[in-house]
């Protein structure tokens, strides 16, 4: 008898990918940030996945799906009408963030989805991208933060570098959407 095949489904939000192992049960949490994505991926390394499955969620999925891919792990980026048609159609109307890991690794595991393909330059450029506009999200945090403690006769110039700061990541994100609707399996 074949060991059964591993599919792992993985709810993702702003803060968190909730990930579920199926057939083992296994359920954890980690954050959607460098950090916990690393640990992700290093936890599932072992068990040898035959997919793993994540939403297209408009961008929220993207940091995760270039890592897992320069690690190696299968990924399937799957469209969340397609999974949640299927949760239904299993008879799940309850919806939280475990159970819609759990309803993306079933899906994987009874559809069989092939895994998503990207070319090296568009995870490149993918992937260089998100590393720019996350830099450009820490510093308007910084230019934030230095308007709430600075005084007055300073907040023009702050000001001035947080307009420049969102007119940037506005182009990062058309150029990141462009990318995405590019790739057939993120559209």
């Amino acid at each position: 008898m074949e060991p059964q095949e591993i599919n792992v489904g993985i709810d993702t939000s702003s803060k968190q990918l909730d990930i579920f192992v199926r057939p083992t049960g296994q359920f954890f949490s980690v954050t959607n940030d460098k950090d916990g994505i690393k640990d992700a991926i290093k936890r599932l390394q072992p068990l040898k996945p035959k997919r793993v499955l994540i939403e297209s969620t408009g961008r929220l999925e993207l940091e995760f799906v270039c890592s897992a891919h320069k690690a190696g792990v299968p990924i399937v980026v799957c469209n969340p009408s397609q999974v949640r048609n299927f949760a239904k159609s299993a008879g799940r109307l309850a919806k939280t963030d475990k159970l819609d890991a759990v309803d993306i690794a079933h899906f994987g595991e009874a559809m069989k989805p092939r895994l998503s393909s990207l070319k090296p330059e568009k995870l490149r450029n993918i992937s260089n991208l998100l590393v720019v506009r996350s830099q450009c999200l820490e510093m308007s945090t910084m230019q934030k933060n230095r308007l709430k403690r600075m005084p007055k006769s300073v907040h023009k110039p702050i000001q001035a570098i947080l307009k420049t700061i969102k007119k940037e990541l506005e182009g990062i994100d058309k150029q990141l959407d462009k990318l995405v609707s590019s790739i057939a399996e993120w559209r």
